[in-house]
């Protein structure tokens, strides 16, 4: 590989289709004409607006052979930036005609901000400013490739109460992210309903990690993982949640007040009576 760079890794990709475009003194439709690829295409990737695939990655490595590989080579580095099981995924997206989402306690990522997805991201331990570049572009492409292109699917989306009230980032953050919902809200392709925080049976979301192997539990079933590269890495995940989670004696205290706050018929997470108290 020619090494790391900083910066949104799609930028990267766009800046060197295109450098080696004008190196040669090719035009986007030169260009275009060599490859097979619609020069709008080629202009969204050379400006970063879109993503590569491993098509435009092959095509590239045709047209520009002097680069040994190196647009391939880039783009399979850049799939390791992203979640394996969430790669073939945009297929099914792009043929959707309708679509739902719902995600437990933090906002979907097709109705995140940037400044959101990108707090979200950082959290990952591990995570490095290339990886969180190459997620935030794919996931800020992926809103606009879903919910606004010409003939977007009808979207019924579901957002879990309990994700207005957790910090991601900062105050500034959460409020535009909560614009932002009023805004999509207000698409007239979608349905955006917020879930109460009563009980439900899509919550399923589960991590147990003993010396030897692990256990991940999604709403579709769970998986016990035994390899050690992954069992290391659940258990650093698990650390990292625990770094973040209230000392023994203040969650305690914490229980308490919430305790008192049922006793007295008020939700904590709504701050309002509750049905049987109404």
């Amino acid at each position: 590989m020619a090494g790391n760079y900083s910066g949104n890794p799609v930028t990267h990709f766009g800046r060197q289709v295109r450098k080696e475009r004008l190196a040669r003194g090719w035009s986007i439709h030169e260009l275009a004409r060599r490859t097979g690829v619609a020069a709008g295409h080629l202009s969204r990737i050379e400006n970063g607006k879109r993503p590569p695939t491993q098509t435009i990655a092959a095509k590239c490595d045709d047209v520009f052979a002097e680069r040994r590989g190196w647009f391939t080579e880039y783009y399979e580095e850049s799939r390791t930036w992203t979640p394996p099981g969430f790669r073939d995924w945009q297929e099914h997206e792009d043929a959707a005609t309708s679509l739902r989402a719902w995600m437990p306690g933090i906002v979907h990522g097709l109705l995140q901000t940037e400044g959101y997805a990108r707090a979200l991201l950082e959290t990952s331990p591990g995570v490095t400013e290339e990886m969180v570049a190459a997620r935030l572009a794919a996931r800020m492409e992926r809103q606009r490739r879903v919910l606004m292109r010409d003939d977007p699917p009808f979207a019924w989306l579901l957002v879990d109460q309990l994700s207005l009230a957790r910090l991601v980032g900062s105050a500034e953050i959460m409020a535009a992210q909560m614009g932002h919902l009023v805004a999509v809200a207000a698409m007239p392709n979608v349905t955006l309903q917020i879930l109460p925080a009563v009980a439900h049976p899509a919550n399923a979301s589960e991590l147990i990690v003993t010396d030897s192997a692990a256990y991940a539990e999604h709403v579709a079933g769970g998986y016990v993982f035994t390899e050690e590269e992954t069992v290391t890495r659940l258990t650093r995940l698990f650390h990292t949640i625990l770094s973040e989670s209230y000392r023994a004696s203040d969650s305690a205290a914490m229980i308490e007040e919430v305790g008192q706050k049922w006793t007295a018929g008020v939700s904590p997470a709504s701050q309002t009576p509750t049905a049987d108290r109404a």
